[in-house]
């Protein structure tokens, strides 16, 4: 739903640039600048890919206790500095560091023996915390300017280290997976520059998927369980620059 919601935001709002008459520009030689800096602060939700073993739910398997495993998306926000070098009229090169906060969680279906010697299942939510700090590297495509707005896109790669990957896991969270600290994004996205009387404005909606595996194996069955488990995030950016 929030997905749906934030693509038709991107979508509606370029239909009612276009339909703007003709008015004074704001800063109308900012686009010539051939590097510029800014700021932006994010907000939106994570969630894991999950592929699970070939040998779940096998007979006689190690995994027989575990019955099933999701994932469930939790928020994250964060704020990254910016700086745009101009390559061409219509294309910027970006780079993005900044620093994330935010949480998932693992769901595991699991089942057990009771003191009478019968079957009952019961759930076991993993909180699973990230403190993110990236690297965007992203190409950006701009279209003609209207009036003081002007769509784009941005697509590229994002390198993130996971600082809560190595934290302490407490007596009171076990059983709990670790991650492993090292991840690689490709990122695509959309948004609006809107270039006010001062400074630019821009709002961007961005989709990521890590493509490397982040379960820490461990020798258990809650790791083992686990094929590959990937990272997607879909985030809201405003940026001021």
């Amino acid at each position: 739903m929030i997905k749906n919601i934030l693509l038709l935001i991107v979508l509606i709002f370029p239909l009612a640039i276009f339909a703007q008459k003709s008015e004074a520009w704001n800063k109308p030689l900012y686009d010539v600048y051939p590097y510029h800096y800014g700021f932006a602060f994010s907000a939106g939700i994570m969630d894991f890919s999950v592929s699970l073993a070939d040998s779940f739910l096998e007979e006689g398997s190690e995994l027989d206790s575990i019955r099933s495993v999701e994932g469930k998306s939790g928020p994250v926000f964060g704020a990254s500095m910016v700086g745009n070098l101009r390559l061409s009229p219509n294309w910027d090169l970006r780079f993005l560091p900044g620093l994330y906060f935010g949480q998932r969680n693992l769901e595991y279906l699991l089942v057990d023996v009771d003191e009478n010697g019968e079957d009952y299942v019961y759930f076991h939510t993993m909180k699973i915390e990230s403190t993110l700090l990236q690297f965007p590297l992203l190409l950006k495509y701009r279209a003609i300017r209207q009036n003081n707005y002007r769509p784009y896109v941005v697509f590229g790669t994002n390198y993130a280290i996971d600082f809560a990957a190595r934290k302490k896991i407490k007596e009171v969270e076990q059983p709990k997976i670790r991650l492993n600290k090292h991840d690689v994004y490709i990122e695509v996205g959309a948004g609006i520059d809107y270039y006010l009387p001062y400074f630019k404005l821009s709002t961007e909606i961005r989709f990521s998927y890590g493509l490397l595996n982040m379960v820490n194996y461990d020798g258990t069955q809650y790791t083992n369980v686990f094929d590959r488990l990937g990272s997607k995030m879909v985030t809201l950016l405003v940026y001021f620059e």
